[in-house]
């Protein structure tokens, strides 16, 4: 590489957010940070604009989506906006009777059990993606296309085949998931086909949010943990990555579930990112994923309430551990729990960002 060459790589990459450097398998000069589940939940803000309105509905109304989504853009200075959306907004979109119920979580009128069940639902089309683009779109209005030094990125994301499927054939939240996984190996047939009806759906969401200007994506399967690793191999992985290849080459993906600290190696198979948990270090998940997987992760969201003495030196240790990665952005093991102090979300953007 000629002097020439380099110096204009270091343009380029002094003008491209953080993020994007890091996902991209670089170190930025400054660590990048966001947080699962920050658009919302612990805000007062948040809860102020979505008073009365039912969480699906807000996630369908492009301007509210749209305001939520930049509220911890602005209170906290994060790296990256998360679209304020729900892993079950396509199921909405294509016409499948799915709530949110507060206190339980998703609940899905009529559970899949039976071959002819599969046959119903995977009958339905993916749905209008107009609200999720235009919700996309007036984000990166305020926020800025994630092309410059000074714009903030926009994360689009979707659920995985698998957990979308385990609250379909469950028909709500699950601590064991036992039906999805007696269906997947009573009928390989049927969970086949519902498996590959997830992943499409799922597929075009995310589409649709990069056609409207997000700059990476996510995918959450939230129930991979309970599957053993040969059956998340077979019968889960591959439709991740069908509903990955959607947006294949287009942006830069993040794999990331919860209890999944033995299925890394799998996850990352196909996404150019792992999301770790809070279980495992991520020098060891380094080590594991062979020293060639920007990883993210994994401030253990339960010690966002311990005194702060405590959390920053964790903080510091994650921090530590990400080194060993060729890439880092600093979130948590898991989502913000909706008693955080706001505050406390700040502080931890201020000692990542002077670190």
């Amino acid at each position: 590489m000629t002097n020439s060459d380099i110096s204009t790589a270091a343009s380029v990459s002094a003008g491209t957010p953080a993020l994007l450097e890091a996902y991209s398998g670089r170190r930025p000069e400054r660590l990048p940070v966001w947080f699962m589940r920050q658009a919302g939940r612990s805000l007062p803000e948040y809860k102020e604009v979505r008073a009365g309105t039912e969480m699906l509905d807000a996630c369908l109304t492009p301007e509210l989506a749209a305001e939520i989504t930049c509220q911890p853009v602005r209170r906290h200075g994060v790296d990256a906006a998360i679209l304020f959306s729900d892993i079950v907004v396509p199921l909405r979109l294509a016409g499948i009777d799915v709530e949110i119920v507060p206190g339980v979580g998703p609940v899905i009128a009529d559970p899949v059990r039976t071959p002819a069940d599969v046959a119903r639902l995977t009958a339905h089309e993916p749905g209008d993606h107009a609200p999720i683009a235009a919700a996309v779109r007036a984000v990166t209005d305020e926020l800025g296309t994630g092309d410059g030094p000074g714009d903030t990125p926009l994360i689009g994301f979707g659920g995985a085949p698998f957990t979308l499927a385990a609250y379909l054939v469950e028909g709500r939240p699950s601590r064991d998931h036992l039906a999805a996984r007696a269906l997947m190996h009573a009928d390989p047939a049927a969970w086949d086909r519902l498996l590959t009806w997830t992943a499409d759906l799922t597929g075009a969401f995310l589409a649709a949010q990069v056609d409207a200007g997000v700059r990476a994506v996510q995918l959450f399967d939230s129930w991979a943990g309970s599957l053993s690793v040969d059956d998340y191999t077979a019968r889960a992985a591959p439709y991740s990555a069908r509903a990955l290849d959607h947006v294949a080459d287009r942006v830069p993906r993040v794999s990331f579930g919860t209890g999944t600290s033995e299925l890394l190696t799998v996850m990352a198979g196909h996404a150019e990112v792992v999301g770790v948990d809070h279980r495992l270090r991520l020098d060891v998940a380094n080590e594991r994923l062979g020293g060639e997987v920007p990883l993210q992760g994994n401030i253990d969201p339960a010690l966002l309430t311990a005194p702060w003495e405590v959390l920053e030196r964790h903080v510091r240790a994650v921090v530590e551990a990400g080194r060993a990665a060729p890439g880092h952005v600093v979130n948590l093991g898991h989502g913000v729990p909706p008693t955080t102090d706001p505050a406390v979300l700040t502080r931890i953007v201020e000692l990542v960002h002077s670190l």
